[in-house]
C-alpha cells in the first residue's frame, strides 16, 4: 500500500507472493508457449524461481546490478554479467525475461538489446511485477501501473540491513 506522500509503496510477504501468482496467470492467458525464463539478479530471483515452478520450465539467472549509491537508492552505471548462468544448454528458443520491476527501463531495455542480439533466442518476451510511469519500457506483462515512481519497499529488503551479528542476536535465548 501506498503511504499518504505517494512516494512509498510497501509490499507484505502475502502481497508480493499474490502479486507474482497474478503475474503467471496473465503470462498463462497470453497462450504464449515459452522454452525458458530467464531471472534478472537480484530482484528478478524471487519471481523468476517461483514462475520457472509453475510453469515447469527451466531457469536461467542473469546478474545485472544498477542501484548502489545512497544505500542502494540511487540509479548509476548498469552492470549486466557477461555470462548467463543455468543447469544446461544454452539460452534458446522462445525466452520469457523475468524482473521484479520496470523502474526507469534502462536496465530492461540494455538487457533485451543484449539478447535480441543472441541468435539461438527465437523469440523474446518480458515480464515484471511493477511498471512505474517514469519507464521508459513497457514489459510484455506486468501485473500493476504505478503512476508515480514510489521506492517499493519489497519484503526480502529486511536482509538489506541485517548482520550475521544482527542475525545471530535473534536466536539468541
Amino acid at each position: 500500500m501506498l503511504t499518504d506522500d505517494g512516494k512509498h509503496l510497501y509490499v507484505s510477504w502475502d502481497e508480493y507472493h499474490m502479486l507474482i501468482e497474478r503475474l503467471a496467470l496473465k503470462i498463462s492467458a497470453s497462450g504464449w508457449e515459452f522454452e525458458q525464463i530467464l531471472c534478472l539478479a537480484r530482484g528478478g530471483l524471487r519471481p523468476g524461481d517461483i514462475l520457472s515452478r509453475v510453469f515447469d520450465k527451466p531457469l536461467a539467472i542473469m546478474s545485472t546490478r544498477s542501484y548502489r549509491d545512497k544505500g542502494g537508492t540511487l540509479q548509476g552505471q548498469i552492470d549486466v554479467a557477461k555470462y548467463i548462468t543455468l543447469s544446461r544448454g544454452e539460452l534458446a528458443g522462445r525466452v520469457l525475461m523475468v524482473d521484479d520491476l520496470a523502474d526507469t527501463g534502462v536496465t530492461l531495455r540494455a538487457v533485451v538489446e543484449r539478447l535480441r542480439g543472441m541468435p539461438a533466442i527465437t523469440e523474446l518476451r518480458s515480464a515484471v511485477i511493477w511498471v512505474k510511469g517514469v519507464s521508459n519500457y513497457i514489459p510484455d506483462y506486468f501485473v500493476e501501473t504505478l503512476s508515480t515512481s514510489p521506492w517499493i519497499h519489497q519484503p526480502f529488503e529486511e536482509y538489506d540491513g541485517l548482520s550475521l551479528e544482527g542475525l545471530a542476536k535473534k536466536f539468541v535465548i
